[in-house]
Formats: C-alpha cells, sequence, structure tokens
C-alpha cells in the first residue's frame, strides 16, 4: 500500500499552496482540487493539510484572507502578499537546488 504522506513531501503543501495562489486568489477546497489538477493527481492533499496550513501561512503574513459571500454560502479566499511572494521565491529556488541534487544522485542529471 502506498504512503499517503511520505517524510519527504514535508514542505510541498506551503510550495504548491503558494504556487497556485501567485496566479490567483483561491479558496480552501478549490485549493485542494487545483494541487490534485496541477499535479496530475500524483499529489493529493486533504483538507486536513491544506487548512492548517494556510492558517500558518496567514498567521505568518504570506497570506492574506478575506470573506466573499457566494451563491448563497460564505468562502474564505486567500490571496498572497509581498511577504508570500518572497517566500515563494526562496522555495522555488531551495526546490530547484534539491531536485537537481537528487536528479545527480539518481544518475539522471543529464535527463533533467
Amino acid at each position: 500500500m502506498a504512503q499517503s504522506n511520505p517524510p519527504f513531501m514535508s514542505g510541498v503543501p506551503e510550495l504548491l499552496l503558494l504556487r497556485l495562489l501567485d496566479e490567483q486568489e483561491m479558496y480552501g477546497y478549490e485549493l485542494v482540487r487545483s494541487i490534485k489538477q496541477v499535479t496530475n493527481q500524483a499529489i493529493s492533499l486533504g483538507e486536513g493539510v491544506i487548512y492548517p496550513a494556510l492558517h500558518s501561512l496567514e498567521r505568518n503574513g504570506a497570506l492574506k484572507s478575506k470573506r466573499k459571500a457566494v451563491s448563497g454560502r460564505t468562502r474564505v479566499y486567500y490571496s498572497l502578499t509581498k511577504k508570500g511572494r518572497d517566500r515563494l521565491e526562496k522555495l522555488r529556488n531551495d526546490w530547484s537546488r534539491i531536485q537537481g541534487g537528487v536528479a545527480t544522485a539518481l544518475g539522471t542529471a543529464a535527463n533533467a
């Protein structure tokens, strides 16, 4: 049985959330669906992972939220702040460095 949350996934939810919110504001469940879509179903993060990550990012000043009424319901939409964009850039650079190192270790750097 495949492990649903392997240890090497640490930090991936934050990176994916910031990346998606860099394009447009979104609400929680929309982010859950979008992560599946942009990763070709390779990564599926449930609401129990997404919402705590969103709340943490907001507490740290990387995101801001606002409530909107949509079809008679209230949704909380999240968007990036300047601090969030800076954090995304740092994570992108870190990920690229790590990805290159792993590819080298696996002998696939020539194909990367």
